[in-house]
């Protein structure tokens, strides 16, 4: 878990800086229409919904604006046909990528990343090539937590699995992926300011990354992927050591 805490600190210090808003809550929607189009409009009845629509309200998507994406996926209101396909591939120093994408067009982000990867020293990998080294784990990061004991015995209760100390008053929440929102609301309830709640796919064969070269070429692929309107979240096993990061 360590070593996606510190790649989670790393993204979470960088999106800081570099969040686009309006990209992040079309993507967001994105994930509704597909999931509202799959299984119905009413997040009650259909899993996937319920977690997706958790998702954008936390990251504060406006509920007009999660209404219309399910409208969009039930047929009510317009809206394309986007497919969900996973890429695989590498970056240089030998780590692997997984590359999350909902689109319309499969062929058009099929080339969009692979010429990606092509142009910034990587290469797309057939499907199965890397997907086995991960598994969907549920991550809760949290803000201005004052007693990291009592948030222990909170989030246990909860149902979580383990909790972080990322420092300065942050900390993340471990649980199984399908008790991650769940352990977000209660979490809430109890007075937590929740800052993010995911659950991404991780590995856990961490490939050490030594050189600032090969850090600042990874962090580039991803960076340059994610700004992609179809490519939902990009994964990888890379392992960033602090002495590298500071330079990079």
């Amino acid at each position: 878990m360590s070593g996606h805490s510190k790649w989670a600190t790393i993204k979470h210090k960088k999106g800081a800086a570099d969040a686009k808003r309006g990209k992040l809550f079309n993507k967001l929607a994105r994930q509704i229409e597909v999931a509202a189009r799959g299984g119905g409009g009413d997040p009650d009845m259909n899993p996937s919904l319920r977690t997706a629509v958790q998702k954008a309200k936390a990251a504060q998507m406006t509920n007009d604006a999660i209404d219309r994406a399910i409208k969009r996926g039930t047929g009510d209101n317009g809206g394309a046909n986007f497919e969900s396909i996973m890429y695989e591939g590498y970056a240089p120093g030998g780590v692997a990528l997984l590359i999350d994408t909902l689109t319309d067009n499969r062929n058009r982000t099929g080339a969009d990343v692979r010429s990606t990867l092509t142009k910034l020293g990587g290469s797309l990998g057939e499907p199965g090539t890397v997907s086995w080294q991960f598994k969907r784990h549920g991550h809760i990061v949290l803000e201005q937590v004052a007693d990291g004991d009592e948030l222990m015995l909170a989030a246990l209760e909860a149902g979580a699995d383990d909790v972080t100390d990322l420092g300065d008053g942050n900390w993340e929440v471990a649980a199984a992926a399908g008790d991650t929102f769940d352990v977000k609301d209660q979490l809430e309830g109890a007075g937590y300011k929740v800052v993010s709640a995911d659950t991404p796919l991780v590995s856990e064969n961490l490939v050490p990354i030594t050189t600032v070269d090969d850090a600042r070429k990874i962090l580039r692929i991803i960076e340059t992927l994610e700004d992609n309107d179809d490519v939902q979240s990009v994964t990888t096993n890379a392992e960033f050591p602090d002495s590298v990061m500071a330079e990079a």
